[in-house]
């Protein structure tokens, strides 16, 4: 049985940042597949290290994503994982979040998911210096088209290992 982390990353202190929080709060009121562990992870990457490492086959991280284009466009991005996890010497700090430090210190636990997705969402305001809560409006109404994308994506994921188990067991 396949096991597929979702996983909310962001600041809820600098406004667009709390995207991927915000995602995985919309995904907790919605019934998904008992394979299926949402959680919010904030700013915690040690905490998301050790959850990668529990066996996680899929992991779809969800996070404010700056690329350039229109604040709340969504994204749907498969990062290469082997170059992701090539070590440079850099280690964790246990009271941020960079995802790839997270990923390779996951792999140092002796897990790491075989897949891994981002949802992203472009930032509109990721707040003042001193802090700023709530996403803007743009970014908020991206909320519930990223969750339906993180079902269809789920969905699609599970229909996979479905198929496959169909096809390797033979009546």
């Amino acid at each position: 049985m396949k096991h597929i982390l979702i996983a909310g990353i962001g600041n809820i202190f600098l406004g667009d940042d709390a995207f991927g929080v915000e995602v995985v709060r919309e995904l907790q009121r919605r019934p998904l597949p008992p394979e299926v562990r949402v959680r919010d992870f904030g700013i915690r990457g040690y905490d998301l290290a050790c959850a990668l490492a529990d066996g996680c086959d899929t992991a779809i991280l969800v996070d404010a994503t700056p690329r350039g284009d229109a604040p709340g466009t969504v994204y749907l991005i498969e990062p290469d994982l082997a170059h992701l996890l090539e070590t440079d010497g850099d280690t964790l700090d246990s009271h941020g979040m960079d995802p790839v430090r997270t990923l390779q210190l996951a792999r140092a636990f002796g897990g790491c998911p075989q897949h891994l997705y981002l949802v992203g969402c472009e930032p509109g305001e990721l707040g003042a210096p001193d802090g700023r809560m709530g996403l803007s409006g743009t970014v908020q109404s991206a909320v519930p088209r990223a969750a339906d994308l993180i079902e269809s994506l789920v969905n699609d994921l599970l229909q996979v290992e479905t198929t496959s188990a169909v096809g390797a067991f033979p009546e």
